[in-house]
């Protein structure tokens, strides 16, 4: 996992310390440094409310449909970024570059910290918030004393997952005029890559600064494990729920239903002549469906053995392993892809542009998330119940296939969906990887999108959008397994 880093390193070597500074050091790059870090301060500071919001209606108002409500807040995160901010372009052509780019991710981002937060707050007894509310403490103290204490971690790690994401983006900033890092990136990859590979630096070193703040924040911190989950209070109608639910169709309609209702527009407002062939679209979707399945069972092949060897049995060479498991978090998908230029047109050079590269683009880029999800379900498979069966004269691999496997299941399904979908919707390293030859739905979509092809590019997108959302919506309902259970248990 640390193969990105160690190329990038190599690349700008070769570059060279005189060409690295120029490129560094120039007027351009100090703007695109404040425009990427402004940008990162909007974001977190608004998706970060927004998720804490949305965590809180779900799991502390008396929330009619609350299950319907939790598969719609996580929808969101299924809209490729890149499609938004291109709907939002088409609808508001004169949107400030800024406060556009800041708006279209934060609708893309709140769900990173609305699910972490949810799941903080089913574990946190809601009896203490109130026994504070009794003692005369009001809502906001309450909350400030109480609630943001054992939500304080989930919310951290949410937030940096945020950062990551803004840092990384390309399309929807390309598509709203709004110059960062990463689209500086892409555009002097077309025309001297020895100088992305130098802006690919402070990018990365951003993304490790933010990972060492995250740890130095919550070093003294402890995140709650409790097996004990509080069922939310039970749906009922009153004008302040309604209220609660009136804000909470805002994210879902500007993140999901405008954007999808646009690209119908354009799909209805295009000609023949101008619409993709079916032929033509099936292939694309094939494609894109057929790698994005790869990358995502390679990646959860490849976290299986380290979620089992680091989570079972812990030392200190094993916690080092987890945690430089996850430093792919810190590094852009455009980054990840030059550092396997690098390596195919330097060492490999029968892999460029070539199927198998952009499969372990895939699951490089997105491997911490399939580690993560296995970790968790890690902890539903005992290590005791394995033991058992082993001392009871099973085979080890009989025992782990017919006892560990199977507990382990939802979490690998969860696993395989979230590297699916965001592989799916992965543009600037299937821009730059994509093989000879072959279209997907993100390579089309952004062919037509750069030549304002708005009706042919209608289709590719709103496909994306359609596969995209069958893993959104079951991974909200997966995260919403145990309200139901809860809800559904004895009184």
């Amino acid at each position: 996992m640390l193969l990105p880093l160690v190329l990038v390193g190599l690349d700008a070597n070769s570059a060279g310390w005189r060409e690295i500074s120029t490129v560094l050091f120039r007027a351009r790059s100090a703007i695109l440094l404040w425009h990427t870090v402004e940008l990162m301060a909007v974001v977190v500071v608004a998706a970060g409310a927004l998720g804490i919001a949305s965590a809180w209606a779900t799991q502390r108002c008396a929330l009619p449909l609350r299950r319907l409500w939790t598969v719609l807040l996580v929808l969101p995160i299924a809209m490729p970024d890149f499609v938004v901010g291109y709907t939002w372009h088409t609808l508001w052509p004169g949107l400030n570059p800024l406060l556009g780019s800041a708006a279209v991710m934060t609708l893309g981002t709140y769900p990173l910290v609305y699910l972490p937060v949810a799941a903080a707050l089913r574990r946190s007894d809601p009896v203490l918030e109130d026994t504070a509310r009794g003692l005369a403490a009001g809502r906001l103290k309450t909350f400030w004393r109480i609630s943001l204490p054992q939500i304080r971690v989930a919310a951290t790690a949410g937030s940096v997952l945020v950062v990551l994401t803004v840092i990384s983006e390309y399309g929807a900033f390309e598509v709203l005029r709004f110059s960062t890092f990463t689209t500086e990136i892409f555009t002097e990859f077309q025309i001297d890559p020895a100088s992305a590979g130098a802006l690919s630096i402070p990018l990365v070193l951003i993304g490790l600064l933010v990972l060492a703040a995250e740890a130095l924040l919550l070093r003294r911190q402890v995140s709650a494990t409790r097996s004990v989950r509080y069922p939310p209070p039970r749906g009922h109608w009153s004008p302040r729920i309604l209220a609660v639910m009136a804000g909470l169709v805002v994210p879902v309609g500007l993140g999901v239903a405008l954007p999808v209702a646009t690209l119908i527009y354009w799909i209805q407002r295009g000609q023949h002549t101008t619409l993709p062939a079916a032929a033509t679209l099936g292939q694309a979707t094939w494609a894109s469906v057929s790698y994005s399945a790869l990358g995502a069972a390679v990646a959860v092949a490849a976290a299986l053995p380290v979620a089992l060897l680091t989570f079972r049995r812990r030392s200190s060479v094993r916690t080092l392993i987890d945690r430089s498991c996850f430093v792919t978090q810190a590094v852009p998908g455009v980054v990840v892809a030059l550092s396997l230029v690098f390596l195919a047109t330097r060492y490999l050079y029968s892999l460029y542009q070539s199927g198998p590269l952009l499969v372990a683009a895939y699951a490089i880029l997105h491997f911490p998330l399939a580690l993560a999800c296995i970790k968790g379900a890690t902890a539903a498979a005992p290590a005791r119940l394995y033991d058992m069966a082993t001392s009871l004269g099973r085979h080890p691999v009989a025992a782990f296939l017919r006892v560990t496997l199977p507990l382990m299941a939802p979490g690998l399904l969860a696993g395989f969906c979230l590297v699916f979908l965001t592989a799916i919707t992965e543009l600037t390293a299937t821009l730059v990887l994509a093989p000879i030859g072959v279209s997907t739905l993100a390579t089309q979509f952004w062919a037509f999108q750069s030549e304002v092809a708005y009706s042919a590019a209608a289709p590719y997108a709103l496909a994306i959008v359609v596969i995209a959302v069958v893993p959104g919506a079951l991974l909200g309902l997966w995260f919403d397994r145990d309200n139901a259970a809860v809800q559904g248990g004895p009184a």
